[in-house]
């Protein structure tokens, strides 16, 4: 049998991490506990688990995660957020896969809840994801905060089925909060990258992420809520390239 490690990363989790770790200790062989020095109960809580709990100033979302992976004993890991949990149906997929491992890495589909609602359409489902890997075959790349598992050419990949359960926003002001924050860190990541804004981009790139969540990915299914989810993809889209816009004129670039 593949022994596993699950890898987290936290940082003032108290109302999350509990969830997460009653999710996967039926079938984990060892629980990895990254933290940027929380000032809640999230160290208190991991170590009640018993879990591994290692404290580490934040690197940056990519490169803490990777620090994390780092940490494991194990080769395989399923690296999760805190906000995030293993349905009963992935749980039951994730040990057939432990007993029976055929591939490098596995994806599954990740369903979010939203001020308390399921969202089961839209850009937010079926919301695939590879979260079980051989950490020697795949590591976190992407752009922050946007990270992903990248997995290396010839890696093989499988499914499993059941959800990865996301557990969001609570609230529309605690979205609006995030989304702020987050815009601001892909706005810093695409200047040091090298990608421009534009006016076009500004103007036009919102309507296109409206279209895509909420008509061609029917995000008007989920109703209320599908309207707000494509209208905040739109906004965020605007937030983002507005403040790359300012920080090239600020560069000079």
């Amino acid at each position: 049998m593949t022994a596993l490690s699950i890898v987290i990363i936290t940082y003032n989790e108290e109302k999350n991490i509990q969830r997460c770790l009653d999710s996967v200790r039926a079938f984990a062989d060892e629980i990895v506990v990254v933290d940027s020095f929380s000032t809640d109960n999230t160290k208190k809580i991991c170590q009640d688990y018993g879990v591994r709990f290692i404290e580490q100033s934040f690197l940056g979302y990519i490169e803490q995660k990777n620090f994390a992976l780092d940490q494991a004993t194990h080769d395989y890991v399923l690296s999760l957020d805190a906000d995030e949990a293993v349905s009963d149906t992935l749980a039951t997929s994730i040990r057939s896969a432990k007993e029976h491992t055929n591939a490098d890495c596995y994806k599954m589909n990740r369903s979010a809840s939203y001020a308390g609602k399921w969202i089961k359409h839209g850009t937010w489902y079926p919301d695939t994801k590879l979260r079980f890997f051989n950490r020697r075959k795949a590591r976190w790349g992407g752009v922050n905060p946007h990270d992903k598992v990248i997995a290396e050419p010839g890696a093989t990949v499988s499914f499993l089925k059941g959800d990865l359960l996301h557990y969001t926003y609570a609230s529309i002001e605690e979205h609006i909060t995030q989304m702020n924050r987050f815009t601001s860190i892909q706005a810093e990541a695409m200047l040091i990258s090298g990608k421009k804004a534009s006016i076009i981009k500004i103007l036009v790139n919102p309507a296109v992420a409206f279209i895509s969540s909420y008509i061609v990915k029917r995000g008007f299914l989920d109703g209320r809520d599908g309207l707000l989810i494509a209208k905040a993809n739109a906004f965020a889209t605007f937030l983002k390239y507005m403040k790359l816009w300012h920080l090239q004129h600020q560069s000079g670039s």
